[in-house]
């Protein structure tokens, strides 16, 4: 399964830049919000997950999001997950950069997370930027800001927003200095984070997708790796530790 130009590039490197997508959380049952499940109570998530309704029907916005929390609060981090925790530790420099919202990699134990998205399981305020933690909302009350009484919202990007510029910064680092990069069950088409595969192997490091399916990166990589992350990175957790002892 995996090449041995992959395990002799990890047996002797110090820097692994990890990109995840939707579809390591897929394998845990977290709805991806695309085609038959791209509704909610008949609206489009594309237009509810807006700072415009946000602003214009807060209680909606907040319905929704209360909605998408309780789905994802009983959800646990699957073996993919657990592996990753267990790669980061082979490693000197280990970034995880994720552009999902579900909490799952910290929750797994994952030290290292670039969060480009945010977490759905953080609030904070809409003017001063106070955070809250998930016990905050109640599903029955517009949540507001125990500061300066603004509407609170979740810690996370909404459509048409632009990333966090210091995190996607340190996310473009960490893909720029790596020696290995790998993309996990990510479409490879939402940007910023679209980019950040190409950086890397413009910079050297050695590219791998691992994915259920091909993708428009895939012609671009050292190595494509066919399967679910939860079977696959475990087995490569087996493979480091035995080129490790």
């Amino acid at each position: 399964m995996f090449s041995e130009k992959l395990l002799l590039r990890l047996k002797h490197s110090f820097s692994v830049t990890v990109l995840t997508g939707a579809g390591i959380s897929a394998e845990s049952g977290v709805p991806t919000f695309r085609g038959k499940d791209g509704l909610w109570n008949n609206y489009k998530v594309e237009d509810i997950a807006t700072v415009n309704a946000f602003r214009n029907n807060s209680k909606l916005f907040w319905d929704f999001y209360g909605w998408r929390r309780k789905l994802i609060k009983d959800v646990k981090p699957n073996l993919g997950h657990y592996a990753l925790v267990d790669i980061e530790r082979f490693f000197q420099d280990f970034y995880l950069i994720t552009q999902n919202v579900d909490n799952l990699h910290i929750s797994a134990g994952s030290k290292n997370v670039i969060e480009l998205h945010g977490n759905i399981m953080r609030t904070k305020c809409s003017e001063c930027g106070t955070p809250y933690d998930e016990t905050f909302y109640e599903v029955t009350k517009i949540p507001l800001c125990q500061k300066c009484s603004a509407l609170t919202r979740p810690d996370v990007v909404l459509f048409g927003e632009s990333l966090n510029a210091k995190l996607l910064q340190r996310a473009q680092e960490a893909a720029a200095q790596c020696e290995v990069f790998f993309s996990i069950g990510t479409s490879s088409i939402v940007e910023p984070a679209a980019s950040l595969p190409y950086m890397a192997k413009g910079n050297g490091a050695y590219l791998v997708e691992i994915n259920t399916e091909k993708t428009s990166l895939s012609k671009n990589v050292d190595e494509f790796i066919s399967g679910q992350s939860g079977k696959v990175l475990p087995l490569l957790v087996m493979m480091i530790e035995k080129m490790q002892s």
